[in-house]
């Protein structure tokens, strides 16, 4: 699931955002994921929001109720860092806020392997001078991923002999989507990484609310759509998404996210 932005405040008609329901929403996915056993459970970034004139206490106070929702869920839970997680907090705040399974806590980026699969997490939470997104001192339509995280990300696939599923929050098939302000600055430099290790199935994204499908040289984008968008428990959106290496990848939608196989 995807751009959660809880927080407790009145929803925002323009931008179709209610925000408050998002807690009820989390809370409709775990018991459906818990039911169904998934491996694991992953949110792709915009966990929060915050309120209007935003306050930081408040803003860790929504971070707190939804993070708690998350953890209810019977089995590793991950998190992909959005743009609207540094508002009003710094990167290294809401990494202490948040609990990753394993050693992943305080990484904003890494991968682990599950199932005969290795997963990579991003983060292009940077402004195109490597500098972190720090308490809404952002331009959030100039993201970028730092050379630094693409020599790991280099060396981290070429160490695997899996086939790889990338998690991040912004969308990396810029030429593909309505949009290219939600793409970082550098999405083809990263795409390339990919294409290159020839090891990379799927990546999945958020960011973009109204969600996107491509493929490009052989690798799956999906963009799920966001969570916050839309009044109601029928408004949901969230997604399981099967893995089998002698079949396509299948996702079951549940809500408004509609059943799709990668062929």
């Amino acid at each position: 699931m995807t751009d959660i932005h809880y927080a407790n405040r009145e929803p925002n008609l323009e931008s179709n955002r209610y925000y408050r329901q998002s807690l009820q929403k989390v809370r409709e996915c775990v018991e459906v994921m818990n039911r169904e056993k998934v491996d694991f459970l992953i949110e792709i970034g915009d966990l929060k929001d915050q309120g209007d004139p935003p306050d930081e206490s408040e803003t860790l106070s929504y971070l707190a109720a939804i993070e708690s929702e998350l953890q209810d869920f019977d089995g590793p839970v991950f998190h992909v860092l959005g743009n609207h997680d540094m508002d009003s907090l710094s990167k290294i705040q809401f990494l202490d806020h948040i609990t990753n399974h394993g050693q992943y806590d305080s990484l904003n980026y890494y991968s682990f392997s599950d199932h005969g699969y290795h997963f990579v997490v991003l983060d292009a939470n940077y402004s195109p001078d490597g500098s972190d997104y720090d308490r809404g001192d952002f331009d959030w339509t100039k993201a970028f991923v730092p050379h630094q995280q693409l020599e790991w990300l280099k060396t981290d696939l070429a160490l695997t002999g899996k086939p790889v599923i990338v998690f991040i929050h912004h969308q990396l098939d810029s030429a593909k989507v309505p949009d290219d302000r939600h793409c970082p600055v550098n999405a083809a430099e990263v795409r390339q990484i990919l294409e290159d290790s020839g090891k990379v199935r799927a990546v999945f994204q958020g960011h973009y609310h109204a969600g996107s499908f491509s493929q490009i040289n052989g690798i799956f984008y999906y963009t799920l759509k966001a969570v916050v968008d839309g009044n109601g428990p029928e408004n949901n959106n969230y997604a399981i998404v099967e893995l089998n290496d002698e079949e396509p990848i299948k996702i079951r939608g549940f809500r408004q996210t509609k059943d799709q196989i990668f062929k």
